[in-house]
């Protein structure tokens, strides 16, 4: 029979200062998306007068119309589709298969490999000598061109490194015994137990394959190979070019005035979809992945 343990009244008025102080940075942290979507959503006047909270004022969906009927729009989200998903898995398998090995004591210059890797953390060869580096092996205007400069994060390998150590190796050595080769005991044990950490890094890649707009800003001239990123920041710094010269001056207003909450919704509409089913992963992954050996 169990029984129930008396809370203590520290314990109890600590509890309720705390549930008190989460709940108002949730409100704290979402405030300025919801002002964003509210803003989105109304009228030039309303937010020239700054009379936007929470809920839009003098509704109107004008903007997304004009931004959404543009093919332009649809092709460059296309895009990103395609490069988020080839980025997010070659990166993940390159950063499995370099974190893997170092993750095992028994490797040979273990702690060199691992030092040089963490060296290029901190170091690298700069924008010119990359640049140059793109042009000579022919990558602008391609789709490696765009995945390749953000292929492997050292930051997550060494999270990945640091949760392929904690599993036990007793499973690996049992796996040998039944006859599975090393890629056999990676894909068939290691992975499945390392789910946590797994689902944070597609989080961590598609996120950042989706917000870029840098490497397009480098390496991609052609106009129908840009990601939403890149396309939505040119609307942004360009805002008026959105409208067709045959719309109305209030019509241009109307889409200058809110053209930057309106991309920005669009933009964070589909991680924010995404987020709730690898979130449980999420806290398991980064505590898991950044333990200190």
């Amino acid at each position: 029979m169990s029984t129930k343990i008396k809370e203590s009244g520290g314990y109890i008025l600590f509890r309720n200062i705390n549930n008190i102080f989460m709940i108002l940075v949730c409100i704290v942290t979402l405030y300025p998306f919801l002002y964003l979507v509210a803003q989105s959503f109304s009228s030039e006047k309303a937010i020239m007068q700054g009379v936007v909270t929470f809920y839009p004022v003098e509704f109107n969906m004008q903007t997304y119309i004009s931004v959404l009927k543009k093919g332009e729009f649809i092709r460059s989200y296309g895009n990103t589709l395609i490069y988020s998903v080839i980025g997010t898995v070659a990166s993940l398998l390159l950063s499995c298969f370099l974190a893997y090995p170092l993750s095992k004591d028994e490797l040979k210059a273990n702690k060199f490999f691992t030092k040089f890797i963490i060296f290029t953390m901190y170091f690298g060869g700069g924008l010119i000598p990359n640049y140059i580096l793109m042009q000579r092996l022919h990558l602008p205007n391609t789709i490696a061109g765009f995945i390749m400069p953000s292929l492997i994060s050292t930051y997550y390998v060494i999270l990945m490194k640091s949760f392929f150590h904690e599993t036990p190796h007793e499973l690996e050595e049992a796996g040998e015994l039944d006859g599975l080769t090393p890629f056999g005991i990676f894909f068939k044990i290691v992975l499945p137990l390392s789910m946590p950490i797994i689902a944070t890094m597609i989080l961590f890649n598609a996120v950042g394959y989706w917000n870029n707009w840098y490497n397009s800003f480098l390496y991609l001239d052609k106009k129908e190979m840009w990601p939403v990123a890149y396309y939505l920041r040119t609307i942004i710094t360009g805002a008026s070019t959105s409208a067709d010269p045959g719309e109305a001056n209030a019509e241009k207003m109307q889409i200058a005035a809110n053209i930057k909450s309106c991309s920005m919704v669009l933009m964070s509409l589909p991680i924010i979809c995404v987020y709730p089913f690898v979130q449980r992963y999420y806290v398991q992954g980064m505590m898991l992945g950044g333990v200190k050996e």
